[in-house]
């Protein structure tokens, strides 16, 4: 049983990583007609609001006012908007070597805010992931420019919105033992639309009287960041945050590299080279080994130990 459950959580990570990657190209899309902000709030809000028909008799925690404010200022606006916003300002092999540092940043926040430990297998799934996610990453590492003050401003809003990321990956466990995943995305979107509100309205106020004008491929791509990569993806991560460590679900932030390596050749027709194939196994070992693997280590650990 407990089997069965160890590969149910890595098969999710698989669908939440998938999903990710498919968000790059479904931003490009729909920001042909809208700005990143717009293109940020909308879907978030459309999100949000399926949450709410889903949990309409759930009411607000007061208690917990300030950490679901604090996760979604600090978790989610960053890790959402600030990825968005920074990929139009930087050089694309910027954004790929620094979307490489998310898991570390997990781990080193998960280290000093849930006190968990990186074991010796531990290091070597991050050896294998790195060294996978390179080959998938498709930096060249002639074109990497991290001092040109052209484009600094967006390689620093992608790490702030890494940074972000793994802030919220890492708080929102602590508050998975209280709540369920629903709650816990519900209420940290409460606070992405109050903070965003104000801020679209001021950027961006033409989105709104643009929404019956957008085109069908937009209003899909609209549908498909709200519905998959803001409600579907992060409820199933949360999910799997209950039962895994957050430095065990991070690492499979690894993933997304392969998997839109795998969704332009599939749909642009993109041709995959043998070091990208070679890549992608070693971080799928990787995210086996500390998820699958790691876990019976810990079963047999535990009843070993039981008298």
């Amino acid at each position: 049983m407990r089997q069965g459950s160890q590969l149910r959580d890595w098969t999710l990570l698989m669908l939440c990583n998938l999903i990710w990657a498919s968000q790059y190209v479904t931003v490009k899309i729909v920001q042909e007609e809208m700005g990143p902000v717009f293109a940020t709030f909308f879907p978030v809000t459309l999100a949000t609001l399926l949450l709410m028909v889903i949990l309409r008799r759930d009411l607000f925690p007061k208690r917990d006012l300030f950490t679901f404010f604090l996760i979604g200022v600090c978790g989610q606006i960053p890790a959402q908007l600030f990825v968005t916003w920074g990929v139009g300002l930087s050089l694309a092999s910027n954004a790929a070597l620094l979307a490489l540092t998310l898991p570390i940043m997990t781990a080193i926040m998960a280290y000093f805010i849930l006190g968990e430990r990186m074991t010796v297998l531990r290091w070597v799934s991050f050896a294998l992931a790195i060294a996978g996610a390179v080959e998938c990453a498709g930096i060249n590492w002639q074109e990497l420019d991290f001092g040109s003050a052209r484009f600094m401003a967006g390689s620093l809003l992608i790490f702030l919105g890494i940074v972000g990321s793994a802030f919220y990956n890492v708080y929102s466990k602590k508050q998975l033992k209280r709540y369920s995943p629903l709650q816990v995305q519900l209420y940290s979107y409460y606070a992405v639309f109050i903070c965003m509100l104000p801020i679209t309205l001021y950027t961006e106020p033409q989105g709104f009287l643009k929404l019956p004008h957008f085109s069908l491929k937009v209003w899909v791509g609209l549908v498909e960041l709200a519905i998959c990569v803001y409600f579907l993806s992060m409820v199933l991560f949360l999910s799997v945050l209950t039962r895994l460590d957050a430095t065990q679900a991070g690492l499979s932030n690894y993933l997304i590299p392969f998997f839109g390596l795998l969704l332009a050749a599939a749909l642009l027709h993109e041709r995959l080279t043998t070091f990208m194939i070679i890549g992608g196994v070693l971080v799928l070992a990787s995210t086996l080994l500390i998820t699958v693997w790691e876990e019976r280590l810990r079963s047999r650990s535990r009843s070993s130990a039981t008298p």
